[in-house]
């Protein structure tokens, strides 16, 4: 069991004790059909049944990542998966710009690889966006910037991001030269579960591959048109390194959207802006006509950027409206288990 427990990157308070001991991890998944990883080798798994029944939302199924218990070790059938251990960290987004879904890109990582290609203009904005979500998260962001062999003006781009990320670990990588794969792999501690995420065409699968020491993933070229990413990853997957660790790849997301939570990952990613707002002159600042505003004043001196600024706000109303929606669904979802229970009692 402690070779399994190593190798899949486990973590000791994730901890199943019971009548069935047979604990597995989630490695594939795909349109709820998932693969686990077992002592025994990886096999089929499902959920059904009582699993099924209880289950209030998408976030009460496995996903890419969780670690479960299962029913049976029948080595004909597909696995039953009987439990979902709690987790310690969850990447999500909001799944639909319309309606209000989530969707788990990955659960139980330590730490984030952002990964952005510098052969097109860094999106800041987006940037910012996955900052909030791996800093709400639970989980630790490091920047990876690929394909640094297509610009000269490296640390230029390094500063100004740096900028956006406020200390957070930028790193370049340069695949044709296999240039600053050693320093990505000195991030990676063996019992890490590290997750990529960025757009189509940024070298997630490129770089998978080079820490894999083989190639495992398929990749393309991005279009020569508009330079515009091409899916090649369709679903998430997660492996194993050669020196420890696991790695999970995902498809690439041209738009990314927050799924909400207690303002932590935006205190976070906009921290040089909440010290600015500490030292207005009220507490309840709006920061519009308020007399010795610190916000007003930044923006007037340029000490803050106005595009920043305005993310930020976008980014809080953005919060708000989800939680707002979050709070709708979760008493719905409430009112439904509570009706359920009235029923099961009353058929007794």
């Amino acid at each position: 069991m402690y070779e399994f427990q190593k190798n899949y990157a486990y973590r000791p308070e994730i901890n199943y004790k019971g009548s069935i001991d047979l604990l597995a991890r989630v490695i594939n998944e795909q349109k709820e059909r998932y693969t686990v990883q077992t002592i025994y080798g990886s096999r089929p798994a499902i959920v059904k049944g009582k699993f099924r029944h209880d289950a209030a939302s998408r976030e009460d199924f496995p996903s890419i990542g969780d670690w479960v218990v299962l029913k049976e070790n029948n080595p004909h059938d597909v696995l039953i998966i009987n439990k979902l251990l709690p987790r310690f960290s969850c990447i999500v987004r909001k799944a639909d710009e319309l309606e209000t879904n989530v969707q788990i890109l990955a659960s139980n990582v330590t730490k984030v690889f952002i990964v952005l290609s510098l052969e097109e203009k860094i999106n800041e904005r987006k940037l910012e966006r996955f900052l909030v979500t791996v800093w709400e998260s639970g989980s630790s962001p490091i920047i990876i910037l690929s394909k640094a062999d297509l610009t000269e003006n490296l640390e230029a781009i390094k500063q100004e991001i740096d900028q956006v990320a406020l200390g957070v670990p930028i790193l370049t990588w340069d695949a044709v030269n296999e240039i600053g794969k050693d320093k990505i792999q000195n991030t990676i501690h063996p019992d890490d579960t590290i997750v990529l995420i960025g757009n189509s065409g940024v070298g997630k699968s490129t770089l998978i591959n080079h820490l894999l020491g083989k190639k495992v993933l398929k990749t393309r070229a991005v279009r020569d048109s508009d330079k515009r990413g091409r899916h090649t990853t369709t679903h998430r997957e997660l492996f194993r390194l050669p020196d420890g660790g696991v790695i999970i790849d995902t498809p690439g997301m041209r738009s990314f959207l927050l799924w909400g939570g207690e303002e932590t990952g935006l205190s976070h990613t906009f921290s040089d802006i909440q010290i600015l707002i500490g030292k207005c002159r009220f507490n309840d600042c709006q920061h519009d006509t308020e007399p010795d505003c610190a916000i007003k004043e930044a923006l007037e001196t340029g000490e803050l950027e106005r595009e920043r600024w305005n993310s930020y706000v976008k980014l809080q109303k953005e919060l708000a409206y989800l939680e707002r929606k979050q709070n709708t669904r979760l008493a719905a979802e409430e009112k439904k288990k509570w009706k359920k229970a009235t029923m099961k009692h009353r058929s007794k």
